[in-house]
């Protein structure tokens, strides 16, 4: 590929909802430069799993040439649970392509990807997608924009005609006619019936433009002729300052509006130049400075997408945003230092070698060894931290352990590389419950993981609910003594202890205390009985689950001068705490979670039920605008393994949720037979 200045590049991301059509937009920009054949092949749908779905469930990308600029569109999944690719591919790109269903109008990750999108300072242009379908509505379209969104919606197009007599656009700037004939797209006169549409829509998008500018507004209502490039000028500026949102439309599968897509991103769109530049922290310091798009700069460069393929090795895609990078340079990643080999660009599945990454490219690097996505990549004498995304922390968890114990080692291997490759995805090992955890947002993004986990590691394993990590304790005082005595044919063994047991307030831990007076306990049997409470708490009476909040006080007992020994008051304190614990009123605990849930206005009386059904408690509720409510909760953990599915099911999947541990506390009753009950059942499997 050519080197082309910075201020002809364009990096844009596709975004919206599942079905909107975004795939079949970047085939039909794609098919305006050769690289695809046929509409409707799903190019960047390369991913075997989103192949198989029909469906983006990755991001993915294609550089490529069109009227001497350089593209990069980042394609997005539609569905919420995979929201960390959308947001990266926002992060990296300078325009936002927000595709609408003309069927549908806003839906629900319209909604969510708008948001992102607004609050990482990105303008954005809307593209009408499906105009050719059943019940398909450019004006019911906007008004649901309008409705939506408290902007500027600006339509810079107008189809002609609707449904089955859809057959192209006028563009209302160029005043221009795009129709369909045959397989092409050709330019033709403005059809005379739409012609006083088309001026009542122009006037008004020309208002929209002046109101964004007090200079052109005065002349305006002076009744001055305002000059088409001092519009234009105008139009730009209001764009890259989100104050206005134009609106484009078509068809991406007839290929009716793809091209006028890319022409409007070149009039239109902004330029690594035209943005302010990315925020970021010094290594050393951690002062925040802001990285320009400039090449004469060191580098700095950010991973937003990372694959995993078992052939090729890890292909890290990198955003460059000021500096340059060529075969043979090295870049550090914190305190690691990495080498390039090989710089590439992505065209869908494919890849082409470049001699040189400048600003605004994205790059594919392969094999780095030390770097994960939402790393920096920065040269040595600038050591950068990029202020990425903040990405939702995990809503759901499961329980994955392989199907065949030769697969032990290599389950940490595969979960460790899907973790680098995805920021929303998180696993460990629970030493407590012996078992795998794996967390994401949703049931389908863990399903897509276990799916990858088989395929690119041939790891097959058997998915189910975590085990609550329950804990065990006392609710009043209780005193308890053991003796243990044992006689063999040389030396016996012999220990006794006298102790106190009382709770702790909720989260102490533990404590001991020695009060032995008089020598009753030889001081260097002391530690040894500690030792034994200690290992007795690791299994409660109740349910097996580990003691804590407890305080035990060591104030009398005896020993033997010949008998007594270390593992003879261990055994005798371990006794005499079970003794003293089933005496104290146990009681098992279970993790209480504190929920922040985000929701449709309509959805919080339904969803606010819903939690207290589940045993939570709402601490309070507060709007966040744009008709969404935020409801925060402690919740047991317990009650919301399902959470995730019940919330989407009661807010049409518009609703999500972040959790964090809170505190321990008691279980009901009738929970805590049947957590016995449950344990019991298990341990006599």
């Amino acid at each position: 590929m050519k080197n082309v200045p910075v201020e002809m590049r364009r990096v844009f991301t596709v975004v919206g909802h599942n079905g909107s059509g975004k795939t079949v937009l970047g085939d039909a920009v794609l098919s305006e430069i050769g690289v695809v054949s046929r509409i409707g092949e799903r190019f960047l749908d390369h991913d075997k799993i989103s192949q198989e779905k029909g469906a983006s469930i990755s991001s993915s990308v294609a550089t490529f040439e069109y009227a001497d600029h350089r593209f990069t569109i980042i394609d997005t999944p539609g569905f919420g649970d995979f929201v960390s690719d959308t947001m990266n591919a926002i992060f990296v790109a300078e325009n936002v392509v927000s595709v609408v269903n003309a069927t549908a109008g806003v839906e629900i990750q319209t909604e969510r990807t708008w948001r992102l999108a607004r609050s990482m300072g990105k303008p954005i242009m809307v593209f009408v997608n499906q105009m050719d379908k059943e019940r398909a509505s450019f004006d019911s379209t906007v008004n649901s924009l309008k409705e939506a969104f408290e902007e500027r919606i600006a339509p810079i197009q107008l189809p002609i005609g609707e449904e089955a007599d859809f057959k192209g656009i006028v563009d209302l700037i160029g005043l221009k006619a795009y129709v369909l004939e045959g397989e092409k797209v050709v330019e033709v006169e403005v059809p005379p019936d739409l012609k006083d549409r088309v001026e009542e829509l122009r006037t008004s998008l020309i208002e929209d433009i002046v109101e964004t500018d007090d200079e052109l507004m005065e002349k305006y209502l002076e009744g001055e002729e305002i000059p088409p490039e001092m519009i234009a000028k105008a139009f730009k500026k209001a764009y890259l300052a989100a104050e206005i949102v134009p609106v484009l439309c078509g068809s991406a599968l007839k290929g009716i509006g793809s091209k006028q897509l890319l022409d409007t991103l070149i009039s239109l769109g902004a330029s690594p130049l035209d943005m302010p530049g990315v925020k970021a922290l010094t290594i050393e310091g951690e002062n925040e400075v802001v990285v320009k798009p400039d090449e004469s700069e060191p580098l700095v460069g950010y991973i937003f997408k990372s694959v995993v393929d078992p052939f090729v090795g890890k292909q890290s895609f990198v955003r460059i945003f000021a500096g340059n990078l060529k075969p043979g340079d090295t870049f550090v990643n914190g305190d690691s230092e990495e080498k390039v080999t090989h710089v590439y660009v992505a065209v869908g599945k494919n890849t082409e070698e470049v001699d040189r990454a400048r600003v605004g490219d994205v790059v594919v690097l392969l094999k780095l060894k030390r770097s994960a996505v939402g790393d920096t990549l920065c040269h040595k004498s600038r050591k950068l931290l990029i202020m990425g995304p903040e990405y939702p922390e995990p809503m759901i968890s499961k329980a994955v352990n392989p199907k065949s114990k030769g697969d032990v080692d290599k389950i940490s291997n595969g979960l460790a590389r899907l973790a680098d490759s995805d920021p929303t995805f998180k696993w460990e090992f629970d030493p407590e419950t012996g078992e795998t955890v794996i967390s994401g947002l949703g049931s389908m993004h863990l399903d897509v993981m276990v799916d990858r986990l088989k395929r690119l590691f041939g790891v097959d394993v058997d998915v189910g609910n975590p085990k609550i990590a329950y804990r065990e304790t006392i609710r009043s005082k209780a005193v308890a003594e053991h003796k243990h005595k044992k006689q063999t044919g040389g030396h016996g063994q012999y220990g006794h202890v006298k102790i106190e047991l009382e709770p702790l307030p909720r989260g102490a831990g533990f404590e001991f205390v020695d009060k032995i007076v008089g020598g009753v306990i030889p001081r260097n049997f002391i530690p040894s009985v500690e030792k034994g409470i200690r290992e007795a708490m690791k299994k409660g009476v109740l349910a097996g689950y580990p003691v804590v909040d407890v305080r035990v006080t060591l104030f009398d007992g005896s020993y033997h001068e010949v008998d007594s020994s270390d593992i003879s008051f261990q055994i005798a304190a371990i006794q005499a705490f079970k003794k003293g614990m089933e005496a104290a009123s146990p009681v098992i605990l279970e993790p209480i979670m504190e929920v922040e849930i985000f929701v449709p206005n309509e959805s919080t009386g339904d969803v606010m039920g819903d939690i207290t059904s589940r045993r939570g408690r709402p601490m309070g509720m507060e709007s966040v605008g744009r008709g969404v409510d935020k409801i925060v909760a402690q919740v047991p953990l317990a009650e919301l393994l399902d959470f995730s599915a019940r919330l989407s099911a009661l807010t049409s999947g518009r609703g999500y949720f972040i959790m964090k541990f809170s505190h321990y506390q008691e279980v009901p009753p009738d929970v805590q037979q049947k957590i016995v009950a449950e344990r019991k059942r298990e341990e006599g499997e």
